[in-house]
């Protein structure tokens, strides 16, 4: 007989969410729902009728790891709706930004995944904390590769979060031979500790595929060789940077594009029948609550070509370099492969790029209201940002975000796991849950939701 067990909140990534899961007897989950809970930002309803100028500083402020895919993103819908050119130097400093911020956001995410992981030949559990070696080591290569990452985002942005050099138009200021110079040194020191980090981390991450077990509030739970297998599609639209409409052959298609509510994907109202007190951190949920993922989950479900996707570094790496990983542990080798790609980006846009170029528009259109978008290819995944500008003024905003397309696919992954796994294969998704929070329950008899205008 099916039980209900709910984990609230989840851990180790940004953002509120809770997964309510329904399982059989032997503790194999049969149905599972990935449900943000984060309070709602309001970004699309806050855009309307401001500026084109302050919109994408509006929608960085959603978020403080992914800042910079959400001005780009941002910047370049407002670009694609008024049709406005930017100069090839502007773009490739946005390169530049794009490719610190990926590099910064993957390392990050190393200390976050690797407490479910264990140093290979032992059955001890990784602390990036610890001071003891060679996890110590580890670590500080890790917090180097965010400091590079962030350093180079601050000198290309002006600042590494929220960055306030991108402008539509192109750039405010060009970098300096002295500002290129420092981030081509810090850029090919990045690459050398990047190349270390990606071969440890798959180090890590293929003892733990080989593992039969995991220990989860001390006790041994089985790893299915299909842990966080899914049969979705995946959406990813360049392998560093992104596509808009004003691309000659863009690679998304609103028309593929469509977004349904809760109701169509989320189970209804329930009961915890199963609690593990021992469950870390806390316990799980205590048996008797009610719980409604229907009503209390704060994303729609986009889907693309009628179906959810997966976005982000195994998308990237499917689509563009015959990558076949399926699982969580694929999902994460994916994550390390794009070490390299960062940095080598960077060095190769720098090389190109001319201090002395232009970096600003020429002119820059005000906007009849024709409907433009950007896809920028962020740390997790396909960030598209949708708009319509008009004599200046953003008449309807939309984000796209990746961990709203990866719910409903993540969801499905969960299927066929000890429940006791469930986080892992969330973490696997870097979920940035903030980000994605765009909608609330108000009525639930007809089914209204406080939401972004979608049109």
């Amino acid at each position: 007989m099916s039980k209900v067990v709910e984990i609230s909140p989840t851990t180790r990534h940004e953002g509120h969410s809770k997964l309510v899961l329904k399982v059989n007897d032997e503790g194999i989950i049969e149905t599972g729902n990935w449900c943000s809970i984060t309070p709602v930002r309001g970004v699309e309803k806050l855009a309307i009728g401001k500026t084109m100028e302050q919109v994408p500083k509006i929608a960085s402020r959603v978020c403080g790891i992914c800042p910079i895919a959400h001005t780009l993103a941002g910047i370049e819908s407002m670009e694609a709706s008024v049709k406005c050119e930017i100069p090839k130097d502007a773009k490739l400093l946005r390169v530049v930004l794009q490719c610190a911020n990926r590099l910064h956001s993957h390392a990050l995410h190393n200390i976050l995944t690797l407490p479910d992981m264990y140093l290979p030949g032992t059955d001890t559990k990784i602390n990036p904390f610890t001071q003891e070696e060679p996890v110590r080591s580890v670590a500080k290569r890790i917090q180097r590769l965010r400091e590079i990452g962030q350093t180079i985002g601050e000198i290309a942005g002006g600042e590494a979060v929220h960055p306030s050099n991108p402008r539509v138009g192109g750039m405010f200021r060009p970098c300096s031979q002295q500002a290129k110079v420092k981030m081509l040194d810090l850029a090919k020191e990045g690459l050398v500790l990047a190349h270390a980090q990606m071969d440890f981390m798959i180090a890590v991450l293929r003892n733990f595929q080989k593992r039969d077990w995991a220990e989860v509030g001390g006790a041994k739970i089985a790893i299915p060789k299909n842990l966080g297998y899914h049969d979705q599609g995946y959406l990813a639209t360049h392998p560093i940077y992104g596509s808009t409409s004003m691309d000659e052959n863009p690679t998304w298609d609103y028309s593929r594009f469509k977004e349904s509510r809760p109701w169509d994907w989320y189970m209804g109202e329930m009961e915890v029948s199963l609690e593990d007190p021992k469950y870390p951190v806390g316990g799980t949920t205590k048996m008797g609550t009610k719980v409604n993922p229907q009503m209390e989950a704060c994303t729609g479900i986009p889907c693309y070509d009628g179906a959810p996707v997966e976005v982000g570094p195994r998308a990237r790496l499917v689509k563009f370099s015959n990558f076949n990983e399926k699982g969580t542990i694929g999902q994460q080798i994916a994550r390390q492969l794009e070490y390299p790609a960062s940095l080598t980006s960077i060095i190769s846009a720098l090389d190109e790029y001319n201090p002395a170029g232009k970096v600003i528009a020429d002119y820059i259109p005000q906007g009849d209201g024709s409907m433009g978008w950007a896809a920028n290819e962020a740390p997790r995944g396909t960030d598209v940002h949708l708009a319509r500008v008009k004599d200046g003024r953003v008449l309807w905003y939309n984000m796209l975000v990746p961990t709203t397309w990866n719910f409903a696919t993540c969801s499905k992954a969960l299927e066929g796991a000890p429940w006791q796994l469930a986080e892992i294969v969330v973490r696997g998704y870097d979920p940035c849950v903030s980000c994605a929070t765009h909608m609330i329950v108000i009525d639930e008899d007809k089914r209204l939701v406080a939401q972004k205008l979608i049109q």
